[in-house]
């Protein structure tokens, strides 16, 4: 191993890969750590991947990429114990190329992306723990791993190392996340012939569907479940905020076999098989919970900077970005010989003015006004679904009379004030 690198890329998810791709593409010194046995075997995603993001790294990446399914069809459902409203939206150009968006494992997926990053120059090195960065008169000038003589050097770090960045922590880059900035997502991944999911999702060959779940998937509490298609298995998760797992007292195994059996999806699973069980951590404070991102010879990418945007369940595609972002800079910043927090700080601007940062300040305070209010997901789900029910009913009542009754079950005229209020703060926090 070289003595000394250009840069140092702890962790190989999708912003890690994105920044070392780059960075060898452009002609740097790359040395690329990944703490598990391969890249994606420790990484955990609810499966969907999007076009535009990785296609700025590898343009046409979907004619070779280990993809499963393009997704033709997001379907939303708003769940309580034995209803659902359901809406969403199919499109079949979006099968088409250029595509949208697809299912993807991240374990075959993220090996192949490294694979990339390697062909380009960089190298990878698999099951190597970073313990700390060295840092030098204030400026982070490498990392100490657990190998033998396992100090490397570097002008600059770049850190990817998922949301328990306890390198950034320890360079004080940020507090210790709360219960309510973190959520954790468990995921089974279920065996199922392709012919059978796409008869069960109404899909035709090479088509996928993703659906969203909200309200009673998660029992009330913040979150949403999800189920997705791959090729022959289906990725059937739920994520909450740890602070509402807490609170409830509900242990997450317990919440995905909740959805499993949920009257509203176990048709969709029934006879499949578990491949596979998963959990992970994900970053949900947004834009409020984002520490320093640059520093002397230091730039933090993906989960580890906050890079989530919670209420479009979106985070692989800003972490990609983020990763290009940071190589454009450190590559800035190697034609320069300049790489102080100053001019890193070149990657902060960027990321902050591109979509990355405007999507995480349009919705700063979305997560923590549904969670202050959990009655949006544990009461105006049900309302809204027994709604529906009475309205659609055929019983002989006249459909003014039908909506002047589901009107006054919703309460007295000062429930039905706070109901108002309650929508116009909703909507405020999502403008």
């Amino acid at each position: 191993m070289p003595e000394k690198f250009d840069c140092i890329v702890v962790g190989a998810g999708p912003a890690g890969i994105s920044c070392a791709h780059d960075l060898a593409k452009g002609g740097a010194k790359v040395l690329l750590l990944e703490r598990g046995e391969y890249p994606g075997s420790k990484n955990v995603m609810g499966g969907v991947l999007y076009r535009q993001m990785m296609e700025d790294v590898i343009p046409e990446f979907y004619k070779e990429a280990p993809l499963e399914r393009p997704v033709v069809e997001q379907r939303f459902m708003m769940m309580d114990k034995e209803s659902a409203v359901t809406f969403g939206y199919k499109g079949l150009e979006w099968g088409r190329e250029p595509y949208n968006n697809f299912t993807v494992l991240r374990a075959k997926f993220d090996q192949w992306f490294a694979g990339k990053a390697v062909e380009q120059g960089a190298l990878l090195v698999n099951e190597t723990v970073v313990l700390e960065c060295i840092v030098e008169d204030g400026k982070v000038v490498g990392v100490r791993t657990d190998r033998p003589d396992g100090e490397v050097y570097a002008d600059v770090v770049v850190l990817a190392d998922g949301v328990n960045s306890l390198l950034a922590k320890s360079l004080g880059f940020h507090k210790e996340y709360q219960p309510d900035e973190v959520a954790l997502a468990t995921m089974e991944i279920l065996k199922l012939d392709s012919k059978i999911i796409e008869d069960r999702f109404n899909l035709e060959k090479n088509q996928g569907c993703t659906i969203e779940l909200f309200g009673d998937a998660t029992k009330g509490i913040l979150g949403t479940g999800f189920l997705y298609t791959n090729k022959d298995t289906l990725s059937i998760g739920v994520g909450t905020l740890l602070s509402g797992l807490i609170k409830h007292k509900i242990r997450p195994y317990e919440l995905l076999e909740y959805v499993k059996n949920h009257p509203m999806i176990r048709p969709y699973i029934q006879g499949s098989e578990p491949q596979e069980y998963l959990a992970h951590l994900i970053p949900e404070g947004g834009y409020h919970s984002m520490g320093k991102v640059v520093g002397n010879g230091v730039i933090v990418v993906g989960d580890a900077a906050q890079l989530v945007n919670a209420i479009h369940r979106e985070g692989s595609n800003l972490a990609m970005t983020s990763g290009r972002f940071a190589a454009e800079t450190v590559l800035k910043a190697k034609e320069a010989g300049d790489f102080s927090e100053k001019t890193l700080d070149y990657y902060r601007k960027k990321l902050m003015d591109s979509f990355v940062g405007q999507d995480l300040k349009k919705y700063k305070d979305s997560t923590h006004h549904f969670d202050k209010f959990p009655q949006y997901f544990d009461q105006y789900i049900p309302m809204m679904n027994k709604a529906a029910s009475q309205m659609f009913t055929v019983d002989g009542m006249s459909k003014r009379d039908k909506q002047k009754k589901i009107i006054k079950d919703i309460g007295t005229p000062k429930q039905k004030l706070k109901i108002a209020r309650d929508m116009i703060k909703a909507w405020k926090v999502m403008k």
